[in-house]
């Protein structure tokens, strides 16, 4: 069974679905439509923007949503038996599934970016790769941070998970996670702490739109980052996506689920290799590459 996986923030680089622009003609109508849509000019910004302005969350969201459902939707062999997206890359994976159309799901990665954007910009807050630690080592850690917010973010692989955090609080739980066997602890150069409480604002202006957008049932079932299940109904698949913003990415459960429940081959579609890294130390044995 075939599985379809879409990245989120953090794998986008400059050029991005320029050799893609250039090759599709289908392709091509998709990107002149996402810039008219957004009313700006996205593609210049993916094809020859600067490092620093791909980073810009506002601009980096509706860039990896565009880049992975324009692959999808122009890829021919594009017949998925389920379909996942870390973060950001849900949306993806909703609207290459059918769930959203083509221009509802790039709406909502723009409002989703520029309210995340906000929500980054009230307080100060940040995130880091703890390395390896046992995921529950880290829970009790951040549960014992009770001075500053401290939170597991995303459980990426075995022995990877990134927590979100204030920044004396990131500061704090570094000292303690070490102390506790952590190998090392990344900070990360990013703008807030996803997935955190810190996104309670921006999760509350992404659910006004979400609420006013049609979902429709997905020709596929989709695990959703929540709880790592497969959903298909509609009114979960919104609530779920809602919930993602203030909870943790569990995403190596969502790839054990999928493995579970049958897959046999994963296709990456988007910028970059980051999620096939992840699914070879989540499950070595089961293909994984990426969609050109």
């Amino acid at each position: 069974m075939k599985a379809y996986i879409f990245p989120g923030q953090g794998s986008q680089f400059r050029g991005m679905g320029h050799d893609l622009y250039q090759q599709s003609e289908a392709a091509r109508q998709l990107f002149d439509q996402a810039n008219q849509v957004l009313g700006y000019d996205l593609t210049s910004i993916m094809f020859e923007g600067t490092d620093e302005d791909l980073k810009q969350t506002i601009y980096t969201q509706p860039a990896v949503f565009l880049h992975g459902v324009v692959l999808a939707l122009t890829t021919n062999s594009f017949a998925p038996s389920m379909v996942a997206g870390h973060s950001l890359g849900e949306l993806s994976a909703l609207t290459a599934a059918g769930v959203l159309s083509f221009e509802d799901g790039l709406r909502l990665a723009s409002v989703r970016a520029t309210a995340m954007q906000r929500a980054c910009e009230l307080v100060q807050s940040t995130m880091a790769a703890v390395l390896g630690l046992a995921d529950d080592v880290i829970e009790r850690v951040c549960a014992e941070i009770t001075e500053e917010i401290v939170v597991p973010a995303n459980y990426n692989c075995p022995g990877q998970v990134v927590i979100s955090g204030s920044v004396a609080g990131i500061q704090l739980a570094e000292t303690h996670l070490k102390a506790a066997g952590a190998k090392r602890v990344v900070q990360l150069a990013v703008s807030g702490a996803f997935h955190s409480p810190f996104m309670e604002p921006a999760r509350t202006e992404f659910a006004e739109a979400v609420q006013n957008m049609p979902f429709s049932a997905p020709r596929c079932p989709v695990y959703q980052n929540v709880n790592a299940e497969a959903t298909s109904n509609p009114e979960q698949i919104k609530a779920n996506l809602i919930a993602q913003l203030t909870s943790p990415v569990r995403w190596t459960q969502s790839v054990e689920r999928m493995v579970a429940d049958g897959a046999t081959e994963f296709y990456e579609c988007g910028p970059g290799k980051v999620l096939q890294g992840l699914i070879k130390k989540i499950s070595p044995a089961t293909p994984a590459v990426g969609v050109q």
